[in-house]
């Protein structure tokens, strides 16, 4: 089905990708060459959940793909695993963005708290089942709760800042469609 999109939906979708790449960006370049005793949270994880749960129109499902499969190649994770699970959730969360918009924010950050955490152990389990090194379960455990804290700060710079907010139940697109 082609995507028929208005310009300002391609100009979310372009600052979508433009932020992730300079997320992506800022995580590749080392600003120091002592490891970390800690792990930050995925801030770029976090992004897609609350731009899929606010507008899940500015950000389809083949971008979501393609930018964290360049982010498996980059951060030299094994190709497809976790850009597979993100994608889940991300379709996941868009499936039932229309109840997210009427609960409270308290019950999407729970919603979207437990899909991080079953994406995050499925990515776990599916990498010891093939012996693939791991990194400490502390340090995982970190970022995922580093991750879900920062939830409300992504959805508060999207919403006030970006103006990625939930779309009027009876909104609609200039060609008639729902958001």
């Amino acid at each position: 089905m082609a995507d028929f999109a208005e310009p300002s939906t391609w100009a979310r979708r372009a600052v979508f990708v433009l932020l992730a790449s300079i997320v992506t960006i800022t995580q590749l370049v080392p600003l120091n060459l002592e490891p970390a005793g800690w792990a930050a949270p995925d801030l770029l994880l976090a992004m897609t959940c609350v731009w899929v749960a606010r507008r899940p129109s500015y950000v389809p499902v083949y971008i979501v793909a393609a930018v964290f499969f360049a982010t498996d190649l980059l951060f030299q994770r094994p190709p497809g695993l976790w850009a597979a699970l993100v994608v889940l959730l991300s379709e996941a969360i868009r499936t039932r963005h229309r109840e997210l918009r009427s609960m409270s924010f308290a019950a999407e950050w729970a919603f979207v708290a437990l899909g991080l955490v079953t994406i995050t152990l499925a990515n776990r389990v599916v990498l010891a089942i093939v012996m693939t090194p791991l990194a400490p379960l502390g340090l995982t455990m970190m970022q995922l709760g580093g991750t879900v804290l920062i939830y409300p700060l992504v959805v508060f710079v999207a919403h006030y800042l970006l103006g990625v907010a939930y779309a009027a139940p009876g909104d609609m697109r200039k060609i008639g469609q729902r958001p």
